[in-house]
């Protein structure tokens, strides 16, 4: 399946709510832009949970391209793609490995967010273009997370470093760091437990996390990453500051999209955090993952069936 039909299927209930409400808003063929319409659009808009900001910018430009004139849907559809295009630009930033050692990233996020399935997915994208990589299993404190890592390494081919369980987990990211210089390998993907964003002693965990990456290499780790939960909408948009303060994040993977109709929750984050997003999950196996293209995820936000 392309990005497209990925993308198509992971956005089903925010396209089926955009789609509808859009619909609706055009009961006979064409409709006249008043207040009335933009109350209406705006409404459509924000259940997406695209924010009040996105959502009020593209009904104040609505509104100055189209009052007093009769609009038909696919002019509007066409338009209100083209700004939120215009919202979400960013550069490409996919995850550019290092020439000389390993490249090292850390993942970060409050407890349920898609971290450690996030993690196998990133893994399986860097096995699937031949690099090796070492697993960091550090969230020492929830033995499901060392063990769900464990067998998803078992299935993509590669190594994991865990400890004992509730050891300190900065001991376990430096031995994983340590691990991957001494085998040459391409990457070190370090897990971290999950914590929500006003833990403060958790939050000082990760930054001695990242504290003790760099004693192995000064300049890591190289990425930190921080995965946002879809369905908990513009709740992300809290984590993302949170998080950003406390060890400097420098991308977002956005997970479970395929569970929710707050797809629109990108548009927000976009808007008022930043931060690229890098990557989107849409589903449960480990190949429903894909680099973040914004003017494919707008078109399929309004995808037709």
């Amino acid at each position: 399946m392309g990005l497209f039909g990925m993308l198509k299927r992971g956005l089903e209930k925010t396209k089926r709510i955009l789609n509808t409400d859009i619909r609706d808003l055009f009961k006979t063929e064409g409709r006249l832009v008043d207040e009335a319409f933009l109350e209406e659009l705006f409404a459509s808009l924000i259940k997406t949970d695209m924010g009040v900001e996105a959502a009020k910018e593209i009904r104040d430009e609505t509104a100055k391209a189209f009052r007093g004139r009769v609009v038909f849907m696919k002019d509007l559809t066409d338009f209100v793609k083209e700004k939120l295009k215009a919202i979400m630009r960013q550069d490409a930033s996919p995850i550019e490995l290092r020439p000389e050692g390993p490249t090292v990233i850390m993942v970060c996020g409050v407890n349920g967010s898609g971290k450690t399935t996030s993690i196998a997915k990133l893994c399986k994208l860097f096995r699937d273009q031949g690099k090796t990589v070492v697993l960091g299993a550090a969230d020492t404190f929830r033995a499901a997370a060392v063990e769900q890592l464990t067998v998803w390494a078992g299935r993509l081919g590669a190594e994991i470093v865990t400890g004992k369980s509730g050891c300190d987990p900065a001991s376990v990211a430096y031995n994983a760091v340590d691990t991957a210089v001494k085998s040459k390998a391409d990457v070190c993907i370090v897990d971290t437990a999950g914590r929500l964003q006003t833990q403060i002693n958790l939050m000082r965990e990760l930054e001695k996390i990242h504290r003790v990456i760099g004693k192995v290499l000064p300049d890591a780790p190289h990425e930190i990453l921080l995965v946002l939960d879809a369905t908990t909408g513009q709740n992300g948009i809290s984590q993302a500051k949170h998080f950003t303060e406390s060890v400097h994040c420098n991308g977002l993977i956005l997970a479970k999209l395929d569970g929710t109709a707050k797809g629109g929750c990108a548009v927000a984050i976009r808007k008022q955090v930043n931060l690229p997003v890098k990557y989107i999950g849409v589903g449960e196996q480990a190949s429903d993952f894909a680099l973040f293209d914004p003017d494919a995820y707008v078109d399929a936000m309004f995808a037709e069936e």
